[in-house]
């Protein structure tokens, strides 16, 4: 894996944020179009459950030479709450509406936690324009591994989102790791959602599994997880390691629930160079692959 460096001196690389209205919903949108000119697909992103869009402000910092669009969910971030509970295929359908209007076609998409479950279903349902996908300390669905209690307990409190004190206390108990200065960060940055936003998150992938459908998903996909998360276990990445067709699988050492905040330049550089890999050359695996990759 090549190791990048942000530049000391770069200019802090921050998205263009506009509301849109797309069907029922209007949503905070942050868009990142390319500093210069290429023919890499457009990267759509979906953000954990609860989680304003500045968590995907480090991927506009390091990924420069594409476009990059996410979305805070309706009652998340400064979107507006959502007048009625929604499922993933209807969030998938805005996320495609975005994304035209935009003027993207085929993009690649990241999901991280709650969001790579929106990836997997945006990935279902457009899989004739989805070039390749990136999975983030996530699951199948409803058939996954739990985490430990202690963890999901801490998900619960609403503090976590309005007591930056009681965030840096919990951090290692809640993610799996050490708050370090990105983590810093990252907590200064959260916003609580309306209580019913977070509430309509829980309830939308209430009995969802992408296991009956992820045998489509023959698109080239990146597993990515940390081997301390204490929320979605490295046992789940396993499971979606073999049961998609065209997978691999990244473990972040000493990674908990947020390497992607806490291990950024590790996470950003696999991201990068798994994009950037020629498509030709990530053929689908075969079945004793999947198997080793199991053991």
């Amino acid at each position: 894996m090549a190791t990048r460096k942000r530049a000391g001196n770069a200019k802090r690389r921050l998205p263009e944020i506009n509301m849109e209205t797309v069907e029922a919903y209007t949503l905070r949108v942050g868009y990142w179009p390319a500093e210069r000119a290429s023919n890499k697909r457009p990267l759509l992103f979906f953000n954990g459950i609860g989680a304003n869009m500045e968590l995907a402000f480090g991927l506009g910092e390091w990924i420069r030479d594409r476009e990059i669009i996410t979305f805070d969910m309706p009652g998340v971030g400064e979107s507006e709450p959502a007048r009625f509970p929604y499922r993933p295929w209807m969030m998938a359908r805005a996320a495609r509406q975005l994304c035209d209007r935009y003027g993207m076609g085929d993009v690649d998409v990241m999901g991280v936690s709650w969001g790579g479950a929106m990836a997997q279903q945006y990935a279902f349902q457009y899989r004739n324009s989805v070039g390749k996908l990136i999975l983030c300390a996530t699951t199948a669905g409803m058939t996954m591994v739990p985490g430990k209690i202690s963890a999901i307990s801490k998900m619960a409190d609403a503090r976590r989102y309005t007591d930056p004190d009681y965030m840096r206390e919990n951090f290692q108990r809640l993610y799996g790791e050490a708050a370090d200065e990105g983590a810093g960060q990252h907590i200064e940055n959260l916003k609580p959602p309306a209580p019913m936003g977070y509430v309509y998150q829980l309830m939308a992938f209430l009995g969802w599994s992408s296991l009956p459908f992820i045998r489509f998903l023959r698109m080239p996909t990146l597993v990515m997880a940390g081997d301390r998360d204490a929320i979605v276990p490295l046992a789940n990445a396993h499971i979606l390691n073999f049961a998609l067709p065209n997978a691999r699988l990244h473990v972040v050492e000493d990674g908990g629930h947020l390497f992607l905040v806490t291990q950024a330049e590790e996470t950003v550089s696999e991201v990068v160079d798994f994009l950037d890999e020629p498509m030709e050359a990530m053929q689908p695996k075969s079945l004793w692959d999947r198997s080793v990759s199991m053991a």
